[in-house]
């Protein structure tokens, strides 16, 4: 049975083998600091381990539980996030329109429109619930 495991500052998907009569732990992936299984998790675990069985709605009950964990009482966790955001910030800013239109993978260019659309509703939402809690303001005091 696969679990998630925490060391360090990383999760990880594991597995329990028995070898030689003692029992090993086989990495299935690694989650990263916020344990998140998507769909490429699965097939990525799926393409290396094809012969280990995961219950994967199970596994994503945990993840679930376990990711909101760091955020509670976390500030470096914002921190981090800050400066995830700032980066995506540069690196979209950077994308030039004309290369996209070279771009001969056109699977790529639809995949790339399709997440930055994404990426808008989920700011929007966002947006949203914080305009819902009330004003913030430059200080950072509500």
């Amino acid at each position: 049975m696969a679990f998630i495991r925490k060391r360090g500052n990383s999760y990880y998907l594991v597995h329990n083998v028995r070898r030689d009569g003692r029992v090993q732990q086989l990495h299935l992936a690694c989650l990263g600091p916020h344990p998140r299984i998507d769909d490429r998790v699965m097939s990525s675990v799926a393409a290396r381990h094809p012969f280990v069985q995961v219950n994967w709605e199970t596994v994503k009950d945990r993840a679930a539980r376990d990711a909101v964990k760091p955020i509670e009482n976390d500030s470096d966790y914002i921190r981090n996030l800050i400066d995830e955001l700032r980066s995506l910030h540069m690196s979209v800013a950077e994308l030039q329109t004309p290369v996209l239109e070279v771009l001969r993978d056109r699977e790529l260019r639809l995949q790339l429109i399709a997440e930055l659309k994404l990426l808008r509703g989920t700011l929007d939402v966002k947006l949203n619930d914080f305009r819902k809690a009330g004003p913030v303001d430059l200080r950072g005091r509500c």
